[in-house]
């Protein structure tokens, strides 16, 4: 029985220790966490929310704002119906802002000098003029173009077409709308496509991808992370530039027909309440659709998650290596 001991007591000393990396330490005493005061913080919030509190309370007792008359013309039929030309306007517009703008992007990326300096010019003179005095130009538009001629300019001419048609308001508002926004878009495009490496476009070649599979499936998507909060600004702003379609003039607009309606009843100022509580349960909606578009295009970017090779401390108080092991959470 002795001998048995001592031969697996000699064994366990010959056994070399192996080393686990893992220091022992002892458990750190626990740090009660004491809230820092913030008494002029907290003295400024409530000051601000009986501003608020007074304010709403004033509103409601004012009689220049005649809530009876916000209450009648809220839902009145011509109000609802220009509420939804003027969302008409604004996608219709943003359509256009956007395809022209992808143009003017890519005119102004290419090698060519010619198309480059177009796309330049088209946006100095549409970023350069305010949009009202262009829409002012486009309400003239059968003034300054009453015909066409077709010919040599200076030598000769073969034929002149008369133009007698004249464009619905409409249209043209879009039209107006649409040109400006593609100035601004094609910039925000444009620095969203600068905005990926251009290894990206180098690797996708290697790998055998044409030009529009590179676009579609690889710089496009990195792309519009850069690209979609601008637009989302953008489209909400068009929202609000459509009220200035009455320098065409066309007034069917929830603006242009809310001031009509005001000028009939001798009331401007609630229809001017009717007219912004459209403007603001249009934009909310945007921002919400903003925000989940936002958080669509964003996956993939969180860095929340420790690299690999990060101390991680792990809730026993001791302190670990971190490995990503993939996966999305």
């Amino acid at each position: 029985m002795s001998d048995t001991q001592g031969t697996e007591g000699a064994d366990a000393a010959s056994t070399p220790s192996v080393d686990t990396g893992v220091v022992p330490t002892e458990r750190a005493e626990t740090i009660k966490a004491v809230r820092l005061r913030h008494p002029w913080r907290n003295t400024f919030a409530v000051v601000l929310i009986l501003l608020v509190l007074l304010f709403i309370l004033d509103a409601a007792q004012r009689q220049a704002f005649q809530w009876d008359i916000v209450g009648k013309y809220l839902f009145d039929t011509r109000v609802t119906q220009a509420a939804f030309i003027t969302l008409a306007l604004t996608v219709l517009a943003m359509v256009l802002g956007i395809v022209l703008g992808l143009v003017l992007a890519v005119m102004r990326l290419s090698p060519n000098p010619v198309l480059k300096w177009i796309a330049w010019a088209f946006l100095w003179v549409f970023r350069g003029t305010p949009v009202y005095v262009q829409l002012v130009f486009w309400g003239l538009v059968t003034l300054i173009y009453k015909s066409i001629i077709i010919g040599i300019p200076f030598v000769h001419t073969w034929a002149t077409i008369g133009i007698t048609w004249a464009p619905p308001l409409f249209l043209l508002a879009v039209v107006g709308l649409g040109l400006n926004e593609s100035a601004y878009m094609a910039e925000i495009v444009r620095a969203g496509l600068l905005s990926v490496d251009p290894g990206q476009e180098e690797a996708s070649t290697a790998l055998g991808m044409s030009w529009g599979q590179t676009m579609r499936r690889v710089v496009i998507p990195q792309a519009m992370r850069v690209i979609i909060p601008p637009t989302g600004n953008e489209v909400i702003s068009m929202l609000k530039t459509t009220s200035l379609v009455t320098a065409i003039p066309y007034t069917m607009d929830l603006f242009g027909r809310t001031r009509d309606i005001s000028a009939t009843i001798f009331a401007p100022i609630p229809l001017l309440i009717v007219a912004s509580i459209w403007y603001l349960f249009f934009t909310s909606v945007l921002m919400v659709g903003q925000y989940f578009v936002e958080k669509r295009f964003a996956r993939g970017s969180d860095r929340s998650r420790p690299a690999v090779g990060a101390a991680v401390v792990g809730p026993d108080g001791v302190a670990g290596v971190g490995i990503d092991v993939g996966g999305k959470g």
